[in-house]
């Protein structure tokens, strides 16, 4: 078999097969709980955000990622190694679209 069948569909099943463990587990654990008499009220975890919160994770960490391109592209430009500024700028921005989600999701549950 190719190689190149073959490495995705392995990652792809070792995906699947974690998040079908994890899934089943913890099916079986609420199931123990709920025979041994515990309230139902204990599988909330009291989480407020749902895709909101995701969408503008994603979101700003695309846009961190995008303007790391940029800036790692001016670096080039200006005579940096472009193996070096772009990687580093992709993660320094990105990173910093993430810490910025943080706080402004962290705002968002104040109000």
């Amino acid at each position: 078999m190719q190689e190149e069948i073959l490495i995705p569909l392995i990652i792809f099943s070792a995906i699947f097969g974690m998040v079908y463990v994890f899934l089943t587990t913890r099916n079986k654990e609420r199931l123990a709980l709920i025979e041994k008499g515990a309230d139902a009220s204990l599988f909330n975890t009291g989480k407020k955000g749902g895709i909101g919160s995701i969408v503008l994770n994603l979101a700003l960490l695309a846009i961190g990622i995008g303007i790391g391109v940029l800036v790692g592209a001016g670096l080039e430009s200006s005579g940096m190694n472009g193996d070096v500024s772009f990687p580093a700028c992709i993660f320094i921005f990105g990173g910093l679209g993430l810490v910025t989600s943080f706080f402004v999701s962290r705002k968002l549950e104040k109000e």
